[in-house]
């Protein structure tokens, strides 16, 4: 009965707060122990703990890319698919190209990571990188369900944005069988990407002591130098979301004739919400009300490209994504060729259309994107690196949700500037 308490009374306490509180204690016990000569017992009796939430990552992510992406490709309506659909759609893809390009500038710009020499002993041997014809060739895959198997992403990516594309087509012939038929299987695939979502809530409960586990093995190794090496990745990854609002919302809404100024004081409820919150889903609700009532969005426009926008548009993730691969190949002294900066912002780019707007989840999308550019979390350095993300995530995860949501009521009112359904008097 006491042990249930006790369970009981850890899974009541916030995930951040574990988590956080899971990174302060790595940093002391890691600290002390390496200070004291026991460096080789941490990585002996406390890092497996961390292996295991690292094994437990990996088990998810190839199941949650392709579920997730088939029912964000599939949730997109023909009927919508029209003029407004295009429109927005392309908005959506070129911002988060443009927002993952940014982060690996910012990145070539502060190098985080670069020194800290987390790859011991033999250095990391990272697979050859194909040339960028071949990277876009490999894209379609020969055997969609032996990249499935071999985690090969972007290969899945591409098979489960067109099956979702084909499934919404399906869901709504005119065929009743072939309709039914397509519907049983997106709920078929729906239910799969639930039940993963769930078993991430589950595992999410475990990373406070995989997080304590890798971090206390990182600073029993490293030091205190990994500390400034963390502020960099913070500091690049706000200042990219900063230069995001500025260089590509603020210059858009000038082009289509709206005052970005306004703009923001209209936008600031939804962008709060969402820095606090750090969920782009559980903020739509308050996006709704402030494209309605502050700018004067048609309910037509708003009800299509808001919620698909909590769904595929994730700017602050895909910059975010780009600032936090270039640490972790730094960190394990591994330079990024231009074919894996492509690759990173193909994969980015596409993975945001599966990335569930819940807090946490650009994290998963992150271990993703470093099995793309060959970075896989099965490497011990790797792992390493990642956890020492994980542990700031959720200081990353305000700002990257802020910019999701700017992104997306940025886009909604262009789109309905454009479409004569917006109500100018309302920026008068």
């Amino acid at each position: 009965m006491a042990q249930k308490g006790i369970l009981r009374t850890y899974l009541d306490i916030p995930v951040l707060q574990k988590i956080f509180a899971g990174l302060i204690l790595g940093v002391i016990v890691g600290l002390v122990l390496g200070s004291l000569g026991y460096a080789d017992a941490v990585k002996t009796y406390i890092k497996p703990f961390g292996d295991i939430f690292v094994r437990l990552l990996k088990m998810l992510v190839m199941p949650i890319v392709f579920a997730s992406l088939v029912v964000g490709a599939a949730s997109i309506s023909p009927a919508r698919l029209g003029r407004v659909g295009v429109k927005i759609v392309i908005y959506y893809l070129l911002t988060s190209a443009f927002a993952v390009t940014l982060g690996i500038i910012m990145a070539r710009i502060f190098k985080p990571g670069l020194g800290l020499q987390l790859a011991t002993g033999a250095k990391f041997q990272a697979k050859q990188a194909p040339s960028m014809v071949q990277t876009l060739l490999n894209i379609i895959p020969k055997n969609p369900f032996g990249a499935l198997a071999n985690g090969q992403v972007l290969p899945t990516i591409f098979f489960a944005i067109v099956l979702g594309i084909a499934l919404t087509y399906l869901m709504n012939s005119k065929d009743e069988f072939v309709k039914d038929s397509a519907n049983t299987l997106f709920k078929a695939i729906n239910g799969l990407a639930e039940a993963m979502y769930k078993i991430v809530g589950g595992v999410m409960q475990y990373a406070p002591i995989g997080v304590f586990a890798l971090i206390a093995y990182v600073m029993a190794e490293q030091g205190v130098k990994v500390v400034g090496q963390l502020a960099k990745v913070v500091v690049a990854v706000y200042l990219g979301l900063i230069l995001q609002i500025v260089l590509v919302y603020f210059v858009l809404l000038k082009i289509f004739g709206l005052d970005p100024i306004k703009f923001i004081k209209k936008a600031k409820d939804a962008m709060i919400t969402a820095f606090v919150t750090r969920s782009s889903s559980g903020t739509l609700p308050v996006t709704m009300r402030v494209a309605d009532e502050e700018m004067g969005i048609s309910k037509g426009i708003y009800s299509f490209t808001l919620p698909l926008g909590a769904t595929i548009n994730m700017d602050g993730t895909a910059l975010y994504q780009g600032v936090c691969t270039f640490f972790i190949a730094l960190a394990i002294g591994q330079h990024l060729t231009i074919g894996q900066q492509l690759t990173i912002v193909l994969t980015a780019v596409l993975a945001s259309i599966g990335t569930a707007g819940v807090p946490g989840a650009g994290a998963i999308m992150l271990a993703m994107v470093l099995q793309s550019v060959g970075l896989p979390l099965t490497d011990p350095s790797v792992a390493a690196a990642y956890a020492m993300i994980l542990g700031i995530d959720a200081i990353l995860d305000m700002g990257r949700t802020m910019v999701n949501v700017t992104g997306d009521l940025t886009g909604t009112t262009i789109v309905a500037k454009t479409e004569g359904e917006l109500d100018l008097s309302k920026w008068q």
